[in-house]
């Protein structure tokens, strides 16, 4: 089973590799959004405590999103593999995200990061917020915001699989064909461990 964590700041090109790597590795993609809008659109259990909180204006806990996650896992049994998007953002998350999978008899096979310049990061952005629609796309103080936040409490995650030589850092710039084979030439090498 291959499970992947694609990993990278915000404007790295996540998402279109992501496609590129389901389609190629037949994996199967969580992303967290998309888990909260489901379980709380089919007014899950889990979706309910997650509402509660948000509420409150308050952040749902690891738990509840790992209980979603397991729960996403277990719906694909035959699954050659995941693609964690927007999972795990903090080092806490990392843990809980290993402990399920070693309880369902796998692991983290590997962490791609997207290597970008914060240069380039702000330049794509602001392109992508032209046609986003996002607001927060079209700020530039807001967009270095979010990069110093995935600096601060998310780049460390990379540094927690490093320990176990499971972090890879992939160069996220060039063509999307480019950047697309150098992901591949690192899933293959991951695959072959």
């Amino acid at each position: 089973m291959t499970n992947l964590v694609l990993f990278g700041p915000p404007g790295s090109g996540k998402g279109t590799q992501a496609a590129f790597l389901i389609e190629k590795y037949n994996l199967i993609h969580i992303s967290t959004g998309d888990l909260f809008r489901y379980e709380m659109s089919n007014d899950t259990s889990l979706g309910q405590e997650a509402k509660a909180y948000m509420a409150k204006g308050e952040l749902v806990p690891d738990s509840v999103t790992i209980g979603m996650l397991r729960n996403k896992v277990e719906k694909h049994p035959d699954a050659q593999g995941f693609i964690f998007d927007g999972f795990p953002r903090t080092i806490p998350q990392a843990e809980a995200l290993d402990a399920l999978l070693i309880s369902m008899g796998t692991e983290v096979s590997g962490l791609l990061s997207l290597d970008v310049g914060e240069a380039e990061i702000v330049q794509r952005i602001l392109k992508r917020g032209e046609t986003s629609g996002r607001s927060d796309d079209n700020d530039e103080v807001t967009v270095r915001k979010r990069i110093a936040v995935y600096k601060s409490e998310t780049a460390p995650v990379f540094d927690h699989y490093a320990l176990t030589h499971k972090s890879h850092s992939v160069n996220g710039l060039g063509t999307v064909e480019e950047i697309a084979g150098r992901l591949s030439e690192a899933v293959d090498a991951l695959r072959k461990h």
